[in-house]
């Protein structure tokens, strides 16, 4: 065990010795000649040779540590920032308003998984009476994607936001055709779904999505966060919906 170790901490020293020549030796304190430095390489060449496994083994580790780092950052994250995302009062709630059961998900009116995950959401609202979705708006596909995001924050002035959002994911994608489409279909006041378009808390809403997101590490849409999990991608029902589950059986 401890000529394995002391081998795996040799091997990914050498390597990155001879993986960075642009490393100058000169700058040490006890400098190597060019001869020191070649026989150097050759050591690292031959133990690489006699102990493959080592190298692969302990990059491998070096990797799983590395992940293992990334998801407890992204827990502390999601501790920090979870109260915020389930009690922000400018966004958009579908469900059971008072459901103890949350669900969060980060997403553009015009990607299509957000697109296909629409109807399945509303399956489960319906199947899970203690569940309650808070859409995070977070346009990330273009111009029409914010013109869309602030329709859709402008929709909960008019407590009409679950009916413009299912309406609007219906249309084969969001611009200002299909946006004023989905408000006549929900029943909205277009002149002041306008107005309400540009309102600070819109802003607001908007720019704390890119900063959660950087924080939280997202990456892309749709991205579902319930409990303690981050859920990147689309999801089958059922994985969703054990999901809810196992966040239900801990509340």
């Amino acid at each position: 065990m401890i000529l394995k170790t002391a081998l795996r901490v040799f091997a990914v020293f050498l390597w990155a010795l001879i993986s960075t020549p642009t490393i100058s030796l000169a700058q040490q304190s006890t400098p190597l000649d060019q001869v020191e430095q070649e026989a150097i390489k050759a050591l690292i060449l031959q133990t690489i040779r006699e102990n493959p496994e080592v190298l692969m083994d302990t990059l491998l580790t070096f990797q799983e540590e590395a992940q293992a780092q990334a998801q407890a950052e992204q827990r502390a994250a999601l501790q920090r920032v979870g109260d915020l995302l389930r009690a922000d009062p400018n966004t958009g709630v579908m469900g059971n308003p008072e459901g103890d059961i949350v669900l969060v998900e980060f997403f553009d009116y015009n990607c299509p998984y957000c697109r296909r995950a629409a109807p399945v959401l509303f399956e489960l609202i319906e199947e899970n009476p203690d569940l309650r979705i808070i859409m995070r708006e977070w346009p990330i596909l273009g111009p029409d994607s914010e013109l869309a995001a602030r329709a859709s924050l402008a929709a909960t002035q008019q407590d009409k936001f679950e009916a413009f959002h299912e309406a609007l994911m219906a249309q084969p994608r969001a611009n200002t055709v299909m946006i004023r489409r989905a408000a006549e279909q929900a029943g909205l006041d277009y002149d002041q779904l306008q107005a309400d378009m540009d309102a600070p808390e819109v802003d607001a809403h908007i720019a704390k999505s890119h900063d959660l997101a950087r924080k939280l590490g997202i990456s892309g849409t749709p991205t579902f966060m319930i409990g303690e999990a981050l859920v990147p991608g689309l999801l089958e029902k059922a994985d969703l919906q054990a999901l809810i589950s196992e966040a239900g059986d801990v509340d």
